[in-house]
């Protein structure tokens, strides 16, 4: 269901009203593009609500166990669909550079298109795994820390949730500026080499792309140290400093605007793509029309979406589910 969901959302009508939509400008794009995101994530949480229900109606919190380890247990088809998306994509930008046929090119921007659609429903099936997941874990966490319900009418409870639901945000705000920061150094050392780099304008001379590899490199490893301890210590604290209870709060409001923002993400940033790839095929004007020219904005917003912030946050909820059970059984 959130794999047929996912497919008419990033490759299905919604791709043509945001591929229209860049005809007025990069904008517009953006709007629909999250527009479409958001509406998305309506069918995935009603199926995933409705596979809690009825799990736990015939096997109460094992049946939810169950369910989770069943989502899990397609994990061979999820990663085969996910890594399909950038081998297609690697494929074009080989095809591109090795200056092949255009024909070759058309042909991996088809292919590249059903992968971008592939890798949506990929994340859709590892962050409703990661719903089930978390809410198995956070069962077993409630069971060791003899919480027997959550009351909503403690403020400590009602803080904690308010600041679970904070953290996806924020998170997703660390890893966006990060890609934002790398983008950055990499332009700037593309810029520094025309300027340094004698006859590299008019394709005389080759680039020094080592450095640019490792700009990007250092950067995929070193912006991801803050979010790896935020999502370890911030339970470690809240436990000791606040209490099972409150983090209890934070860990159910982390998993709720989690499994949303990751669901809205990874669907807008897929639809942003596919919406230009539409119109690189001739439609709308094609290639160099300015509608190509904001669609191609729309799909550099759409790729920290859909590659960086939305994958990382089905790892947040888990590791912070994780977290909180092992430190509730040591304590």
């Amino acid at each position: 269901g959130i794999g047929l969901t996912t497919e008419y959302y990033t490759s299905g009508r919604p791709v043509r009203k945001v591929a229209e939509s860049a005809r007025t400008g990069a904008a517009t794009t953006i709007i629909e593009g999250i527009s479409v995101g958001m509406r998305s994530t309506m069918f995935p949480i009603l199926l995933i609500s409705a596979s809690i229900m009825l799990s736990y109606h015939f096997g109460s919190l094992y049946g939810i166990a169950i369910a989770a380890l069943g989502m899990l247990m397609n994990v061979g088809m999820t990663m085969s669909v996910d890594a399909y998306g950038p081998v297609a994509d690697n494929a074009g930008g080989i095809a591109e550079m090795s200056k092949l046929p255009p024909e070759v090119r058309e042909r991996t921007d088809l292919l590249d298109s059903l992968g971008n659609t592939t890798a949506a429903m990929g994340k859709g099936f590892a962050i409703g795994s990661a719903a089930l997941t978390a809410l198995a874990i956070f069962s077993a966490y409630a069971a060791s820390t003899d919480l027997s319900g959550i009351d909503l009418l403690k403020p400590q409870v009602v803080a904690g949730l308010l600041f679970g639901g904070l953290l996806p945000f924020l998170f997703s705000s660390i890893t966006l500026k990060a890609v934002g920061r790398a983008a950055m150094k990499m332009v700037d050392e593309v810029r520094h080499q025309f300027d340094t780099i004698q006859g590299l304008m008019e394709g005389k001379a080759e680039p020094d792309t080592e450095r640019c590899v490792d700009i990007a490199t250092r950067g995929a490893l070193s912006e991801m140290v803050v979010p790896g301890l935020l999502a370890v210590f911030i339970p470690v604290v809240i436990y000791f400093a606040l209490g099972a209870e409150t983090l209890g709060g934070v860990l159910a409001g982390a998993i709720t605007t989690g499994v949303l923002l990751a669901i809205f993400m990874a669907n807008a940033g897929g639809v942003w793509d596919n919406g230009k790839k539409f119109i690189e095929k001739g439609n709308l004007g094609g290639k160099g029309s300015a509608a190509h020219g904001a669609s191609v904005v729309g799909d550099t917003v759409g790729d920290p979406f859909k590659d960086t912030s939305g994958p990382s946050l089905n790892i947040l909820i888990k590791l912070m589910s994780m977290v909180s059970l092992v430190i509730a059984q040591i304590d």
